[in-house]
């Protein structure tokens, strides 16, 4: 019996010992908003066998925050962009546009090293959903895309003082490993595709048939309250499949706006000693 109350009041101190743990853990959220502006250089067989460069824009929503069930370990990653892009081919006499969503969120580890650097690493799922549009041509004008991928992101950062100003810089590449996306034949209009003839639309996606590798370096700035982030974007992209071959790469500059605010949840409480644990930020 003795035995049995001292197991009972071992699993509450235990639960109160949880409890209060939560209590003085506190995970702020970190959210940024950037816009982004650059070069792009486009190649899709199915409208054209030619590169048309121009410009492209793109606003993006990045959220991060420190996970409840380990926070000094396990950190999640929302990013949302929206990109327009317009560019001419090498005879400056036809434009193509191109507008696509990309959204993504993923898990990664994390581990601190000495001389405020961590490293992390996770996975990652993200789509893909878009539209070329090539004004020349009448019968075909449109090149549409859409992808649902599986893949592996990291983050290198170092968390130091340039003077007196904090700073944080990060690198984080990002790319697909496994999934399906959406390509036509070589020579099947959509117009068929409407008519009823979905046969071999959907393709299985690996980084030999599906590339795409987003490098993202930011330098967050943090002025009190309010983060300015500066950075710069590349992203590459190809596709083969079914006779057309497509190639993307851009370059963009990025700046936005972040900053690091508090979610709790009704009812809950914490201690004025409690630890705040950011998602990157030390």
């Amino acid at each position: 019996m003795k035995t049995f109350k001292a197991l009972i009041i071992a699993v509450a101190l235990a639960a109160a010992n949880t409890a209060t743990a939560q209590q003085d853990t506190v995970r702020p959220v970190l959210s940024a908003y950037t816009f982004e502006a650059g070069s792009a250089h486009l190649c899709d067989t199915y409208l054209t066998p030619l590169r048309y460069s121009g410009w492209n824009l793109g606003l993006g929503y990045e959220r991060m925050q420190a996970m409840r069930f380990n926070p000094r370990r396990w950190v999640m990653r929302l990013d949302a962009r929206a990109d327009l892009s317009r560019s001419l081919n090498p005879a400056g006499n036809a434009e193509m546009w191109q507008i696509g969503l990309r959204p993504s969120w993923s898990m990664m580890w994390r581990t601190s090293l000495p001389h405020g650097f961590t490293i992390a690493a996770g996975g990652n799922v993200g789509a893909d959903i878009g539209v070329l549009y090539l004004m020349r041509n009448s019968n075909n004008p449109a090149s549409a895309r859409a992808s649902v991928t599986i893949g592996a992101t990291g983050m290198a950062v170092w968390n130091g003082r340039i003077g007196r100003l904090p700073v944080t810089l990060r690198y984080q590449p990002t790319i697909p490993l496994t999934g399906v996306f959406f390509s036509p034949d070589y020579d099947e209009l959509y117009y068929e595709i409407w008519l009823g003839n979905h046969k071999g639309l959907a393709h299985s996606a690996w980084p030999g048939n599906f590339f795409r590798l987003d490098n993202l370096l930011t330098a967050d700035l943090r002025f009190g309250a309010t983060t300015l982030r500066l950075g710069y974007r590349c992203e590459v992209f190809s596709t083969k499949t079914s006779g057309i071959v497509t190639r993307d790469i851009t370059h963009s500059f990025v700046i936005g706006i972040a900053t690091e605010w508090l979610s709790l949840r009704s009812g809950s409480s914490r201690t004025p000693d409690a630890a705040i644990i950011s998602s990157l930020y030390q």
